[in-house]
């Protein structure tokens, strides 16, 4: 089948068509939104101040959330308080009795968790929104104009209400997405804000190429080296180590079962994106707040040791990938449980005894793929960091986004193909499916 009837078979499964359609208009909504302001905000004598954080830890915070934090709209939040919430619940989780025994619950117990994430999530809105509304007053633009020509508590109280509703519609619609779309709702939120600042980027750099501030050989270089990182990211993250499995023959009445042969995959990046997410949210918090207290002595300090591509920022930030890839992989992943089925249901792998030994096993191979996923995950995500420093791109794009915006783009991808194969059409891609590579 040819690449266009591939994609013209979308549209011949009424469910799936409705999903995808029902995707693209929340993600039309949300994209509205991030261009409706904030009351009480002079949006040039901001968007003159965001033009000096192009390359910083705000710029990045930018681009998470589309570009409305720079014009300071409903949307300005973004979804950070979310994900927030969610590293909070899930770290709870470990040490909290309660929380762990609502997790083993399943269905019943993930929806009383998922409330929980929602009550935190409007908590920390408030909270960052309170920040936010105090710091755009004492702001002002490099020409001296007031970001706020109006400040006081009237001010305040409807920037905390407006920019709160905000950042709970947008988890509302990612939940949406989630139930009734195709997709992660919250991931495919982020990778529209992230691609939404990409035609910007580009004609920037056109732009830029025509006034002489960025040769053409930079281009072509980061061009290539673009198209690098994007195979090797689809290239690691289709990676896999394939542990055999053997079932042995056991009768049952007079009908032999068992003895064929399988096995276990264990992904190279078991965690997917949820790492970079989480450090990226963890990192922007004490970013954020240095950023917007400037006049504090200290804070200056701290604001010039986090700053993309020092030594301290990379340490901290890599620190923090290596931290919930092997948190969230401990959650995602259970040798003992596995070992256990396994036993149950007489399967072992050749040359490890059952049970225990086998759960360490697959702990042990785990362990090594989880750290060379943290080392991937690090290279990635640091390496624009540098570009910027020493390139002196105009803009943040790469890195942390680009892994995000692949790694969505392959999930999302997989879920449809998984639709058109159950339905017995050929796959969305040439080859028909979306496979692990064999590691």
């Amino acid at each position: 089948m040819s690449g266009a009837e591939s994609f013209g078979s979308l549209f011949k499964i009424p469910e799936l068509k409705r999903r995808i359609l029902f995707t693209l208009g929340v993600l039309i909504v949300y994209r509205i939104g991030a261009h409706i302001p904030t009351p009480g905000i002079d949006g040039a004598a901001l968007s003159e101040l965001f033009e000096q954080t192009k390359g910083t830890i705000m710029g990045m915070f930018d681009m998470f959330s589309g570009g409305a934090l720079s014009r300071a709209t409903i949307f300005a939040l973004g979804i950070m308080p979310y994900i927030s919430a969610s590293i909070i619940l899930q770290l709870m989780t470990v040490v909290s009795p309660h929380l762990a025994q609502l997790k083993k619950e399943g269905e019943q117990g993930q929806k009383k968790i998922t409330q929980y994430t929602r009550y935190g999530t409007i908590v920390i809105s408030l909270v960052q929104g309170t920040g936010m509304s105090m710091a755009l007053e004492a702001m002002k633009s490099p020409g001296g104009a007031a970001i706020v020509p109006e400040p006081g508590w009237s001010f305040r109280l409807m920037a905390i209400l407006t920019l709160t509703a905000g950042t709970a519609f947008i988890m509302w619609l990612g939940e949406q997405i989630t139930e009734r779309g195709i997709g992660n709702g919250i991931s495919l939120i982020i990778f529209a804000g992230i691609v939404a600042g990409a035609p910007g980027a580009i004609f920037m750099s056109m732009d830029l190429m025509g006034t002489g501030e960025l040769s053409i050989l930079v281009v072509l270089f980061l061009t290539v080296l673009m198209a690098g990182v994007v195979w090797a990211i689809v290239f690691t993250e289709g990676g896999q180590r394939r542990i055999p499995i053997q079932y042995a023959k056991r009768m049952v009445g007079r009908k032999m079962y068992g003895g064929q042969s399988t096995h276990l995959p264990l992904k190279v990046n078991t965690s997917g994106v949820i790492p970079p997410i989480f450090a990226s949210s963890i990192i922007m918090l004490p970013a954020t707040a240095a950023q917007f207290f400037r006049d504090v002595s200290w804070m200056q300090q701290f604001s010039a040791l986090m700053t993309p591509g020092t030594l301290v920022y990379s340490l901290f930030f890599v620190s923090a990938i290596f931290f919930f890839c092997y948190f969230y992989t401990s959650i995602m992943f259970k040798p003992t449980e596995v070992a256990d089925n396994m036993k149950k249901s007489g399967g072992f792998i050749p040359g490890i005894r059952p049970g225990p030994k086998t759960a360490d096993y697959i702990d042990q191979i785990l362990s090594r793929l989880t750290f060379y996923g943290a080392i991937y995950l690090s290279f990635v995500c640091i390496l624009p960091d540098y570009l910027i420093k020493y390139f002196n791109i105009p803009f943040y794009f790469g890195g942390t986004s680009l892994l995000i915006v692949v790694g969505v783009s392959l999930d999302t991808m997989q879920q449809i193909e998984s639709h058109l194969v159950q339905r017995n059409y050929d796959g969305f891609l040439k080859k028909g499916r979306i496979r692990g590579r064999r590691g």
